[in-house]
């Protein structure tokens, strides 16, 4: 089969972190051709959606993962190739949106992960609102004088983020005795022109926050990263701690209940996060986490989702 990656450039990966490393691996073992492109790689002709792309090959010593540029870049219809893995970072910007929109005509031709519709419908953020029994509580706007009366309405501590931030990027704690607190909102809000996402603090945090990975509506198992004792985020770009971990009875429940929604959506491969088993974030765009999770299992969990999305792109 033939597979493309939409992604960030090959400086970026790490081999023993990267999960687009493992699903590229994993294609490679079985048989399969991957290529590699980046968003602008992509256009459209004729209505018809392409990628200038080219072979990507995994080594067993560095650099570990390379361009076949010997074989020179291909146009691949996308339309017509077995799967299109769009596992290109966050943000979730203008760029990004363009490449959603430029593979919508692929839909129902190839088997797309995650489905571009289903990218534009889910903020990483905003998405979990529509699971409200399994958040905190929440609040999303520019008004820092609701922030302000917010925080004190949950016990004078909580955390604020920006919509479009990913790997813990501007997630910083606000306390109502905090003289920087008024600060803190106001860039956050760029002085309350843009919204931000205010969450009660949850205690459970110093234990950890656990990333769920879910394939096809279902889970695949989880990890739990544990921040620094001088942190309060526990995102592996920032420090965090990985360490094995279960889900609990309630955490399959919310598993249960996310997840049917999630495969209707066409989000395929996603991680969920969650504290004191509250969902804060739903990861839809390049969610990380499968070569720790494989390491504690001791199954390659990549050759799971490469597994599926044969299967998946057969049965099309």
């Amino acid at each position: 089969m033939r597979f493309v990656f939409v992604m960030d450039p090959l400086t970026r990966v790490t081999h023993d972190k990267d999960t687009t490393f493992a699903f590229i691996r994993a294609a490679q073992a079985r048989g399969h051709q991957s290529f590699h492109c980046l968003p602008q790689d992509l256009y459209v002709s004729q209505g018809f959606p392409f990628a200038t792309a080219h072979r990507v090959e995994i080594l067993s010593d560095p650099p570990y993962i390379t361009l076949r540029r010997d074989e020179g870049a291909q146009r691949l219809p996308l339309h017509d190739v077995e799967a299109v893995f769009i596992r290109k970072d966050p943000p979730f910007d203008q760029a990004y949106l363009y490449a959603t929109l430029m593979l919508e005509p692929a839909r129902g031709k190839t088997l797309i992960v995650n489905d571009p519709r289903g990218l534009r419908d889910a903020n990483e953020k905003l998405y979990a609102l529509g699971f409200s029994e399994w958040t905190p509580k929440t609040l999303v706007t520019a008004d820092r004088d609701m922030i302000h009366d917010f925080v004190r309405d949950v016990g004078g501590s909580a955390v604020i983020k920006p919509l479009d931030g990913a790997g813990g990027w501007g997630v910083m704690m606000l306390r109502s005795d905090d003289k920087n607190a008024r600060a803190i909102a106001d860039m956050l809000t760029g002085e309350g022109q843009r919204l931000a996402m205010v969450q009660e603090f949850l205690p459970a945090v110093s234990e950890g926050d656990k990333r769920i990975l879910l394939l096809d509506g279902e889970p695949l198992g989880a990890i739990l990263r544990v921040p620094r004792g001088d942190e309060i985020r526990s995102n592996i770009h920032v420090g965090g701690r990985v360490v094995p971990t279960d889900l609990t009875p309630r955490e399959r429940e919310l598993v249960r209940s996310v997840g049917a929604r999630l495969k209707a959506d066409g989000l395929y491969f996603v991680g969920l996060d969650v504290i004191g088993e509250h969902l804060t974030e739903v990861n839809v765009t390049s969610p990380t986490g499968i070569q720790e999770l494989s390491r504690f299992t001791g199954k390659d969990q990549a050759a799971s989702v490469i597994e599926w999305a044969e299967k998946t792109a057969r049965s099309r």
